[in-house]
């Protein structure tokens, strides 16, 4: 088992060796991409739309401290990957115990469960408004988008790339054009950069842009896409990736900003300018572009709705499959976990729509948000220790005044959610001052563990509290004599009339020379096999017969001992039942040579196989 992140794209991308500055600087083009279609996905537009409705242009200057934010965490993930090459999950679980890396991992998943919901919903609510399709058939259909990244990440990481950029493209001209259209106040947008006092109400809904903003699971992923460039780990190289990452994150991330502001002052100026200062539903905003602006404007925003869905999915379902790997070490098949990762956003969108109507998305979409911003501490104090480390990062250690800036955004961020959530206990407690209910209870431990952990992660690097690990998966290579095995006696080879035959049956016989014994086996898959099985007698039977017997004919006339076996309906079972029962000593077959989406939807006989059979397996491509 691989330790690398992501491992099936890791050090894919060739760094040019040449000098050209330029071809450096394009070969390094693409992970903050990826991740920035984080910081404009639909949780963004709701929280856009709902700021710039309520308070017109007011909360522009927080949507800037954000995208401040967002860059310079984001610079550190990325140093984390290029210096250490281990991913945030991966660092925390070489830190901390696992009694801290369990809910920190589960906190992790939560907040992947909280941005991949509102993904989903937007993509959804984009399909309804662009096709008049119902959202619980958009939010469906979403689950195919598991395909779309098996297949691009199957194509490799810079095809992914680029696919994600042609979309934050669309998305970005979407919304210059729909700028022109609504004539915004410019003077006015310039007061908005204006730091201002925040009510109760503009609280909540600058914590739901932080959170959209400087969203956690983005942390975990940057740190792992740096890691598919292939760069030299020497002094230079080390610096030459930071310095291009930097200068790729920061053009990614301020497109971004302008997509995200592009959101505000578009519901500032077509709707609180208008007297529509309560527009918190995407539906609503499309609604009254409609009413206001005409066709293109509504129809613009829908596209753009769509593309911020589809390309934020992906990358959100990448994030999951880095933080179940790097924190538990558990990898599974890549489409399981992307699959996982899509439900626990889709049942929880179903239930929605299903017990309080289509219209209570907008509110879940704001409150998805939230979330996000309540887990950034948990993921930001770890970033900022472990990238100050001295030890491990050597001379790429963050200086003073770098981290002066990361804590006070770290500050400011766990703040506001203190803040946030004192306030919403305060109204809790007023509904019920007497008592409080079964929930209020359990949302107050809740609480309490968190901060415990919160002060933990923060406080455990000042005391030298060391919980180090070794990230060697299966532990410390040992001292052994080799005794090497007789050569087996009796070796299966799989056959599928294909043009891995010839080789297979060569690789069989170099390991069993003339004196072994080799059965030849074979499975016909005709439905009439898998309902008659032997007594299958339909054209492919007869044929597949003929053909095992030619082969052995020839081998027998080359000196070898042959047998053969026909085995019937699934291949894995079939060939594993006739191996087991044969006194086999060694299985040989060729892998066959499916790519990409074919392994979705045939799966593959040979990783089946592998786990029925009882005797090592060589496998031949």
């Amino acid at each position: 088992m691989s330790e690398n992140s992501l491992d099936q794209v890791h050090r894919s991308v060739k760094i040019p060796s040449g000098k050209n500055p330029w071809k450096k600087l394009f070969a390094f083009v693409g992970p903050a991409y990826l991740v920035s279609v984080g910081y404009m996905d639909p949780g963004n537009w709701a929280t856009d739309i709902a700021g710039g409705s309520v308070f017109g242009y007011q909360l522009i200057w927080v949507l800037l401290l954000s995208n401040l934010m967002a860059l310079l965490l984001q610079s550190l993930s990325a140093r984390l990957g290029i210096v250490r090459g281990l991913d945030l999950a991966q660092a925390s679980r070489a830190s901390y115990p696992t009694i801290i890396n369990i809910p920190l991992y589960i906190l992790a998943e939560i907040a992947i469960a909280a941005c991949d919901l509102a993904e989903i919903i937007g993509m959804a609510i984009g399909l309804q408004l662009l096709f008049g399709m119902p959202l619980i058939v958009g939010i469906s259909i979403s689950v195919l988008d598991t395909i779309l990244l098996l297949f691009l990440m199957n194509r490799g990481i810079k095809i992914l790339e680029r696919f994600i950029i042609s979309l934050v493209v669309i998305i970005g001209v979407s919304f210059l054009i729909e700028m022109f259209i609504v004539q915004p106040d410019f003077v006015a947008i310039g007061k908005g950069f204006i730091p201002s006092a925040l009510s109760a109400d503009a609280l909540y809904i600058a914590i739901g842009i932080i959170g959209a903003t400087v969203m956690p699971h983005n942390l975990y992923l940057h740190s792992s896409l740096v890691q598919t460039r292939s760069i030299k780990k020497t002094f230079k190289g080390m610096k030459d990736a930071i310095k291009y990452n930097f200068i790729d994150s920061s053009i990614a991330l301020n497109l971004a900003f302008f997509v995200n502001a592009a959101i505000l002052i578009l519901a500032a100026a077509a709707f609180h300018n208008n007297g529509f200062q309560q527009v918190a539903e995407i539906q609503d905003a499309h609604r009254l572009l409609s009413h206001i602006f005409g066709n293109l404007a509504p129809t613009l925003f829908a596209i753009a709705l769509i593309c911020a869905g589809q390309s934020s999915t992906v990358t959100g379902t990448l994030a999951g499959q880095i933080i179940m790997e790097g924190y538990l070490n558990l990898r599974i098949r890549p489409w399981l976990r992307r699959l996982i990762t899509r439900l626990l956003a889709v049942v929880p969108a179903m239930f929605t729509i299903y017990y309080f109507g289509e219209a209570s998305l907008g509110k879940l979409l704001i409150f998805s948000q939230v979330i996000l911003s309540l887990q950034l501490g948990f993921a930001i104090i770890p970033l900022i220790h472990f990238t100050s480390d001295k030890k491990e990062m050597k001379e790429f250690a963050i200086g003073w005044k770098v981290k002066l800036m990361a804590w006070l955004a770290a500050i400011i961020v766990v703040s506001l959610n203190v803040k946030l959530v004192i306030n919403q206990l305060n109204s809790w407690l007023a509904l019920t001052p007497d008592h409080l209910d079964a929930k209020e209870i359990a949302v107050i431990i809740c609480l309490l563990l968190s901060a415990i952990l919160l002060v933990y992660i923060f406080l455990a690097p000042f005391f030298n509290i060391q919980f180090t690990k070794n990230l060697i998966p299966h532990g410390i290579a040992e001292n052994f004599s080799l005794e090497i095995p007789a050569k087996p006696n009796r070796i299966a080879i799989a056959i599928g009339f294909s043009a891995v035959d010839k080789q297979t049956i060569t690789a069989a016989i170099q390991q069993g020379g003339s004196e072994a014994t080799y059965l030849l086996i074979h499975s016909i898959e005709t439905v009439n096999a898998n309902y008659a099985g032997q007594a299958s007698d339909d054209h492919e039977s007869r044929a597949d017969r003929l053909n095992l017997e030619k082969y052995q004919q020839d081998l027998m006339a080359q000196g070898y001992q042959v047998e053969i076996a026909l085995g019937y309906g699934n291949p894995a079972k079939a060939i594993a039942q006739i191996v087991n029962q044969s006194q086999i000593d060694l299985l040989v077959l060729g892998a066959h040579g499916h790519k990409g989406i074919k392994d979705i939807i045939f799966g593959t006989t040979l990783d089946s196989l592998r786990h029925r059979v009882k005797v090592p397996v060589l496998i031949i491509r």
